[in-house]
């Protein structure tokens, strides 16, 4: 074995990546995907299109590495989570469109089930917010407003997944319905202690359990593909992870204590708590990191709905810029914000507000507030709700990690990364692999097919990491927090 290859199914684009045995990119290719907006609020994935562009990646590196992908040890996955996709059983075709993570049309039911007295049991059972940013409001929509799926779902026609499973289904030619536990942990339906999928959560989701895959570790095994042909060997699908978990695991963050943020479209910041299941009380979530030979991993996690979606909204709906690249420079024009925020409520706020019903704005500025404070008020704004997040796991664990794991597209702006380490007042370690979530599946899969023997051993391979250090004056991070915090209550 020398190669693993890895499908990294984000919410803009689908990867394909090639590791080799030390985890280092060998190469890659890339497709992004629509984003559909039937409504405000409202999001949506062509399941049909990502799995085209999965056949197209894959495609495209095997003309480019045939020989190295015939020696292949197995094929991983990493994905956006919550997305959901209902399907059908003998084709594998999508039935409707994915509703996506971002997506708030499930915000109605959630009120409803609160109003009911159902958040405790949601909580104490799968650790999470009783909200659409999870996948079972948005199955419950579905299923109530589509009939014909609802009647196919009952008679064991139709399918739900989330995209690892669909992607999974695909892949094997529908032999294998099944996803893993990080993924599973997501919907709202499945019980992070029990470990399995939870009866009287369907039934507060309409979600019949027939239609639920089977629950597999991470490192477990899901069949063989050739990729609909585009391989040129059957290779073993294992290393199947949520991207988020996914990138926990590949930094390498083994121990309680340890810490990663991963910078994407939305973001996500991880503290490894061990093996004991920990509520948050503060208004982070409490997650299954992996669970590996029956044993579980948990952790916290701070969700931010809003990151580097904000710059992408600054270029298509302000116009502001024509490349999200060209923010690093733009912030740097002016020495401060000029006291503009950005706060990038565009779904509502998540950790640690939970508000659906927030939205977003810019406060602060005046006639002199130029384009280049907008454009850094909007970077600033990532920083923030990292602290923020870092603050409500501290004040649930006692916590305060000194270093943060960081990796993602966004962390190559290196304006961002700088005044994330000032005004989290932490070492940010920056991955020089921005394919972090990718590189965690193919860990994950390595480790399953016993290429890898021992979490100490992944841990000793080399990385390649870029160091931000705080260098602000902490009275100038106080005076920008306090004016951040004082932003976010205008909107709430």
């Amino acid at each position: 074995m020398t190669h693993m290859l890895a499908i990294d199914q984000s919410t803009s684009a689908t990867k394909g990546v090639l590791f080799d045995a030390a985890g280092a990119v060998v190469d890659k290719a890339s497709r992004e995907h629509r984003q559909i907006y039937p409504q405000p609020g409202w999001v949506e994935h062509d399941a049909e299109e990502i799995w085209r562009n999965v056949l197209a990646v894959v495609g495209e590196l095997a003309q480019r590495q045939g020989e190295k992908l015939s020696d292949a040890a197995g094929l991983c996955i990493a994905n956006q989570r919550e997305t959901i996709v209902v399907f059908d059983r003998k084709t594998g075709r999508p039935l409707s469109r994915a509703i996506v993570w971002q997506c708030r049309r499930g915000d109605p039911i959630c009120r409803e089930l609160a109003l009911a007295g159902c958040e405790d049991t949601n909580q104490q059972k799968t650790g999470l917010k009783l909200d659409t940013y999870f996948s079972g409001s948005k199955l419950k929509w579905l299923i109530r407003e589509r009939p014909d799926i609802r009647e196919q779902l009952v008679a064991g026609d139709a399918l739900i997944g989330t995209i690892d499973t669909y992607l999974v289904y695909r892949l094997t030619g529908g032999e294998v319905f099944a996803t893993d536990s990080t993924n599973a942990s997501r919907t709202l339906l499945y019980d992070i202690r029990s470990l399995e999928w939870d009866d009287e959560l369907c039934r507060m989701f309409d979600v019949p359990p027939r239609a639920l895959a089977e629950v597999r570790e991470s490192f477990a095994q899901f069949g063989q593909t050739d990729a609909a042909g585009a391989l040129p060997t059957l290779l073993t699908i294992c290393g199947v992870m949520g991207d988020s978990q996914a990138s926990l695991f590949g930094q390498r963050c083994y121990e309680p204590g340890m810490a990663k943020a991963t910078f994407g479209s939305g973001s996500s910041v991880m503290l490894n708590v061990g093996s004991t299941f920990q509520p948050s009380s503060q208004g982070a979530v409490a997650a299954l990191a992996w669970i590996r030979e029956g044993q579980p991993t948990y952790a916290l996690e701070g969700l931010i709905n809003y990151s580097s979606a904000t710059i992408s909204w600054l270029k298509d709906q302000l116009c502001l810029i024509s490349d999200a690249a060209e923010t690093d420079a733009l912030a740097r024009r002016v020495d401060d914000n000029g006291g503009v925020y950005l706060v990038p409520a565009f779904a509502g706020l998540s950790a640690p507000y939970w508000n659906p019903s927030a939205r977003a704005a810019i406060v602060g500025m005046t006639a002199h507030s130029r384009k280049e404070h907008v454009v850094r008020a909007a970077l600033e704004s990532i920083g923030y709700q990292i602290r923020e997040v870092l603050e409500v796991m501290c004040g649930d664990t006692g916590i305060a990690p000194r270093v943060l794991q960081a990796d993602g597209g966004p962390t190559r702006n290196e304006f961002l990364m700088q005044f994330t380490a000032d005004v989290t007042g932490t070492d940010l370690v920056v991955s020089e692999v921005p394919e972090s979530s990718a590189l965690g599946a193919a860990l994950a899969g390595l480790v399953g097919l016993g290429c890898v023997k021992s979490l100490p051993e992944l841990a000793a391979l080399p990385r390649a990491t870029r160091v931000y250090r705080p260098a602000m004056a902490r009275d100038r991070v106080e005076q920008l927090y306090a004016g951040w915090k004082a932003a976010v209550q205008r909107v709430l």
